[in-house]
């Protein structure tokens, strides 16, 4: 009676062992499996002994062989090609590219400054390259795919020549402001035509310039920014209080300043005529 009893309370308390360890933990090889592999089996416990290291496979002359080197260890950095101090013709195509897609505001003068670097460092930054202000040969090819061989004038800063933007699908029907954050461009397209371009600049990143298609729902001429205090001629509202308008700010310091989420223009005159030829209801698409 009392081996029965003794026995009962032992295999009670196998029972109760199994099922309070049946718990969630980090699986150790060899541990919870008996030396044969099955479950329930007993292992005797690793010797605290380090494991063996294993030689290199030897070569045929007998030497371990070499692991090969990673692609990026090999890869050498780009070539800086133009930097702060840097001079001669290379500079001045260099600003005259820039200043195509209006990154570069003065005239070019062949002389590598404080303002080429930060333009170079905006435009850097706008396409994910590292941002150092030194036009390397990824910075450099990057821009040549995006800009054209300047001309005599454009080297001479008399004139620039922006590239067209490429129309988004949603411009090419109806009457549309198309406002491109790539080229940084206005385009006042009327049924797929492009009737005139001009020079855009947008909201810094705490104050961004909203994308998608709108319509114009408010004009006014001569508005000031009831937040801002600030003058906003030729207003056109095509999304809350973000409108295209003219900004004497962007006319004085170009890329240097931002807007506070506005599409800002800096051509009065080209601003006067587009605000006479926009009428409420017409379309606004501003796309990368």
């Amino acid at each position: 009676m009392l081996r029965n009893t003794i026995g009962r309370t032992i295999a009670a308390a196998a029972v109760l062992a199994v099922t309070v360890g049946c718990t969630a933990q980090a699986a150790v090889p060899d541990r919870a499996a008996g030396s044969d592999g099955k479950p329930g089996a007993s292992a005797p416990a690793p010797e605290a002994t380090p494991a063996p290291t294993r030689p290199a496979p030897a070569t045929p002359s007998g030497k371990p062989k070499q692991k090969p080197a990673s692609p990026s260890a090999s890869a050498e950095p780009a070539e800086v090609l133009m930097a702060r101090g840097s001079k001669g013709a290379k500079v001045r195509e260099l600003q005259a590219r820039l200043a195509q897609i209006g990154w570069f505001d003065d005239t070019p003068t062949g002389t590598y400054g404080s303002v080429t670097a930060d333009a170079v460092k905006g435009f850097q930054t706008k396409r994910g390259l590292p941002v150092t202000g030194d036009t390397n040969t990824v910075t450099w090819q990057k821009l040549l795919g995006m800009t054209k061989k300047p001309t005599s004038d454009e080297l001479a800063g008399r004139k620039v020549n922006k590239p067209s933007a490429k129309l988004d699908p949603r411009c090419l029907t109806g009457r549309v402001m198309c406002i491109s954050k790539t080229s940084r461009t206005l385009s006042w397209v009327v049924d797929g035509t492009v009737r005139s371009t001009m020079d855009v600049r947008f909201g810094s990143q705490y104050t961004p310039t909203r994308e998608g298609t709108f319509s114009v729902f408010a004009k006014s001429r001569d508005h000031v920014s009831t937040i801002y205090h600030t003058p906003m001629p030729y207003a056109m509202f095509f999304s809350g209080g973000q409108a295209v308008h003219y900004s004497a700010d962007f006319a004085a310091r170009g890329y240097n300043g931002a807007s506070h989420g506005c599409a800002n223009v800096r051509d009065k005159g080209a601003i006067a005529s587009l605000f006479a030829q926009v009428r409420i209801g017409d379309k606004v698409v501003i796309h990368w």
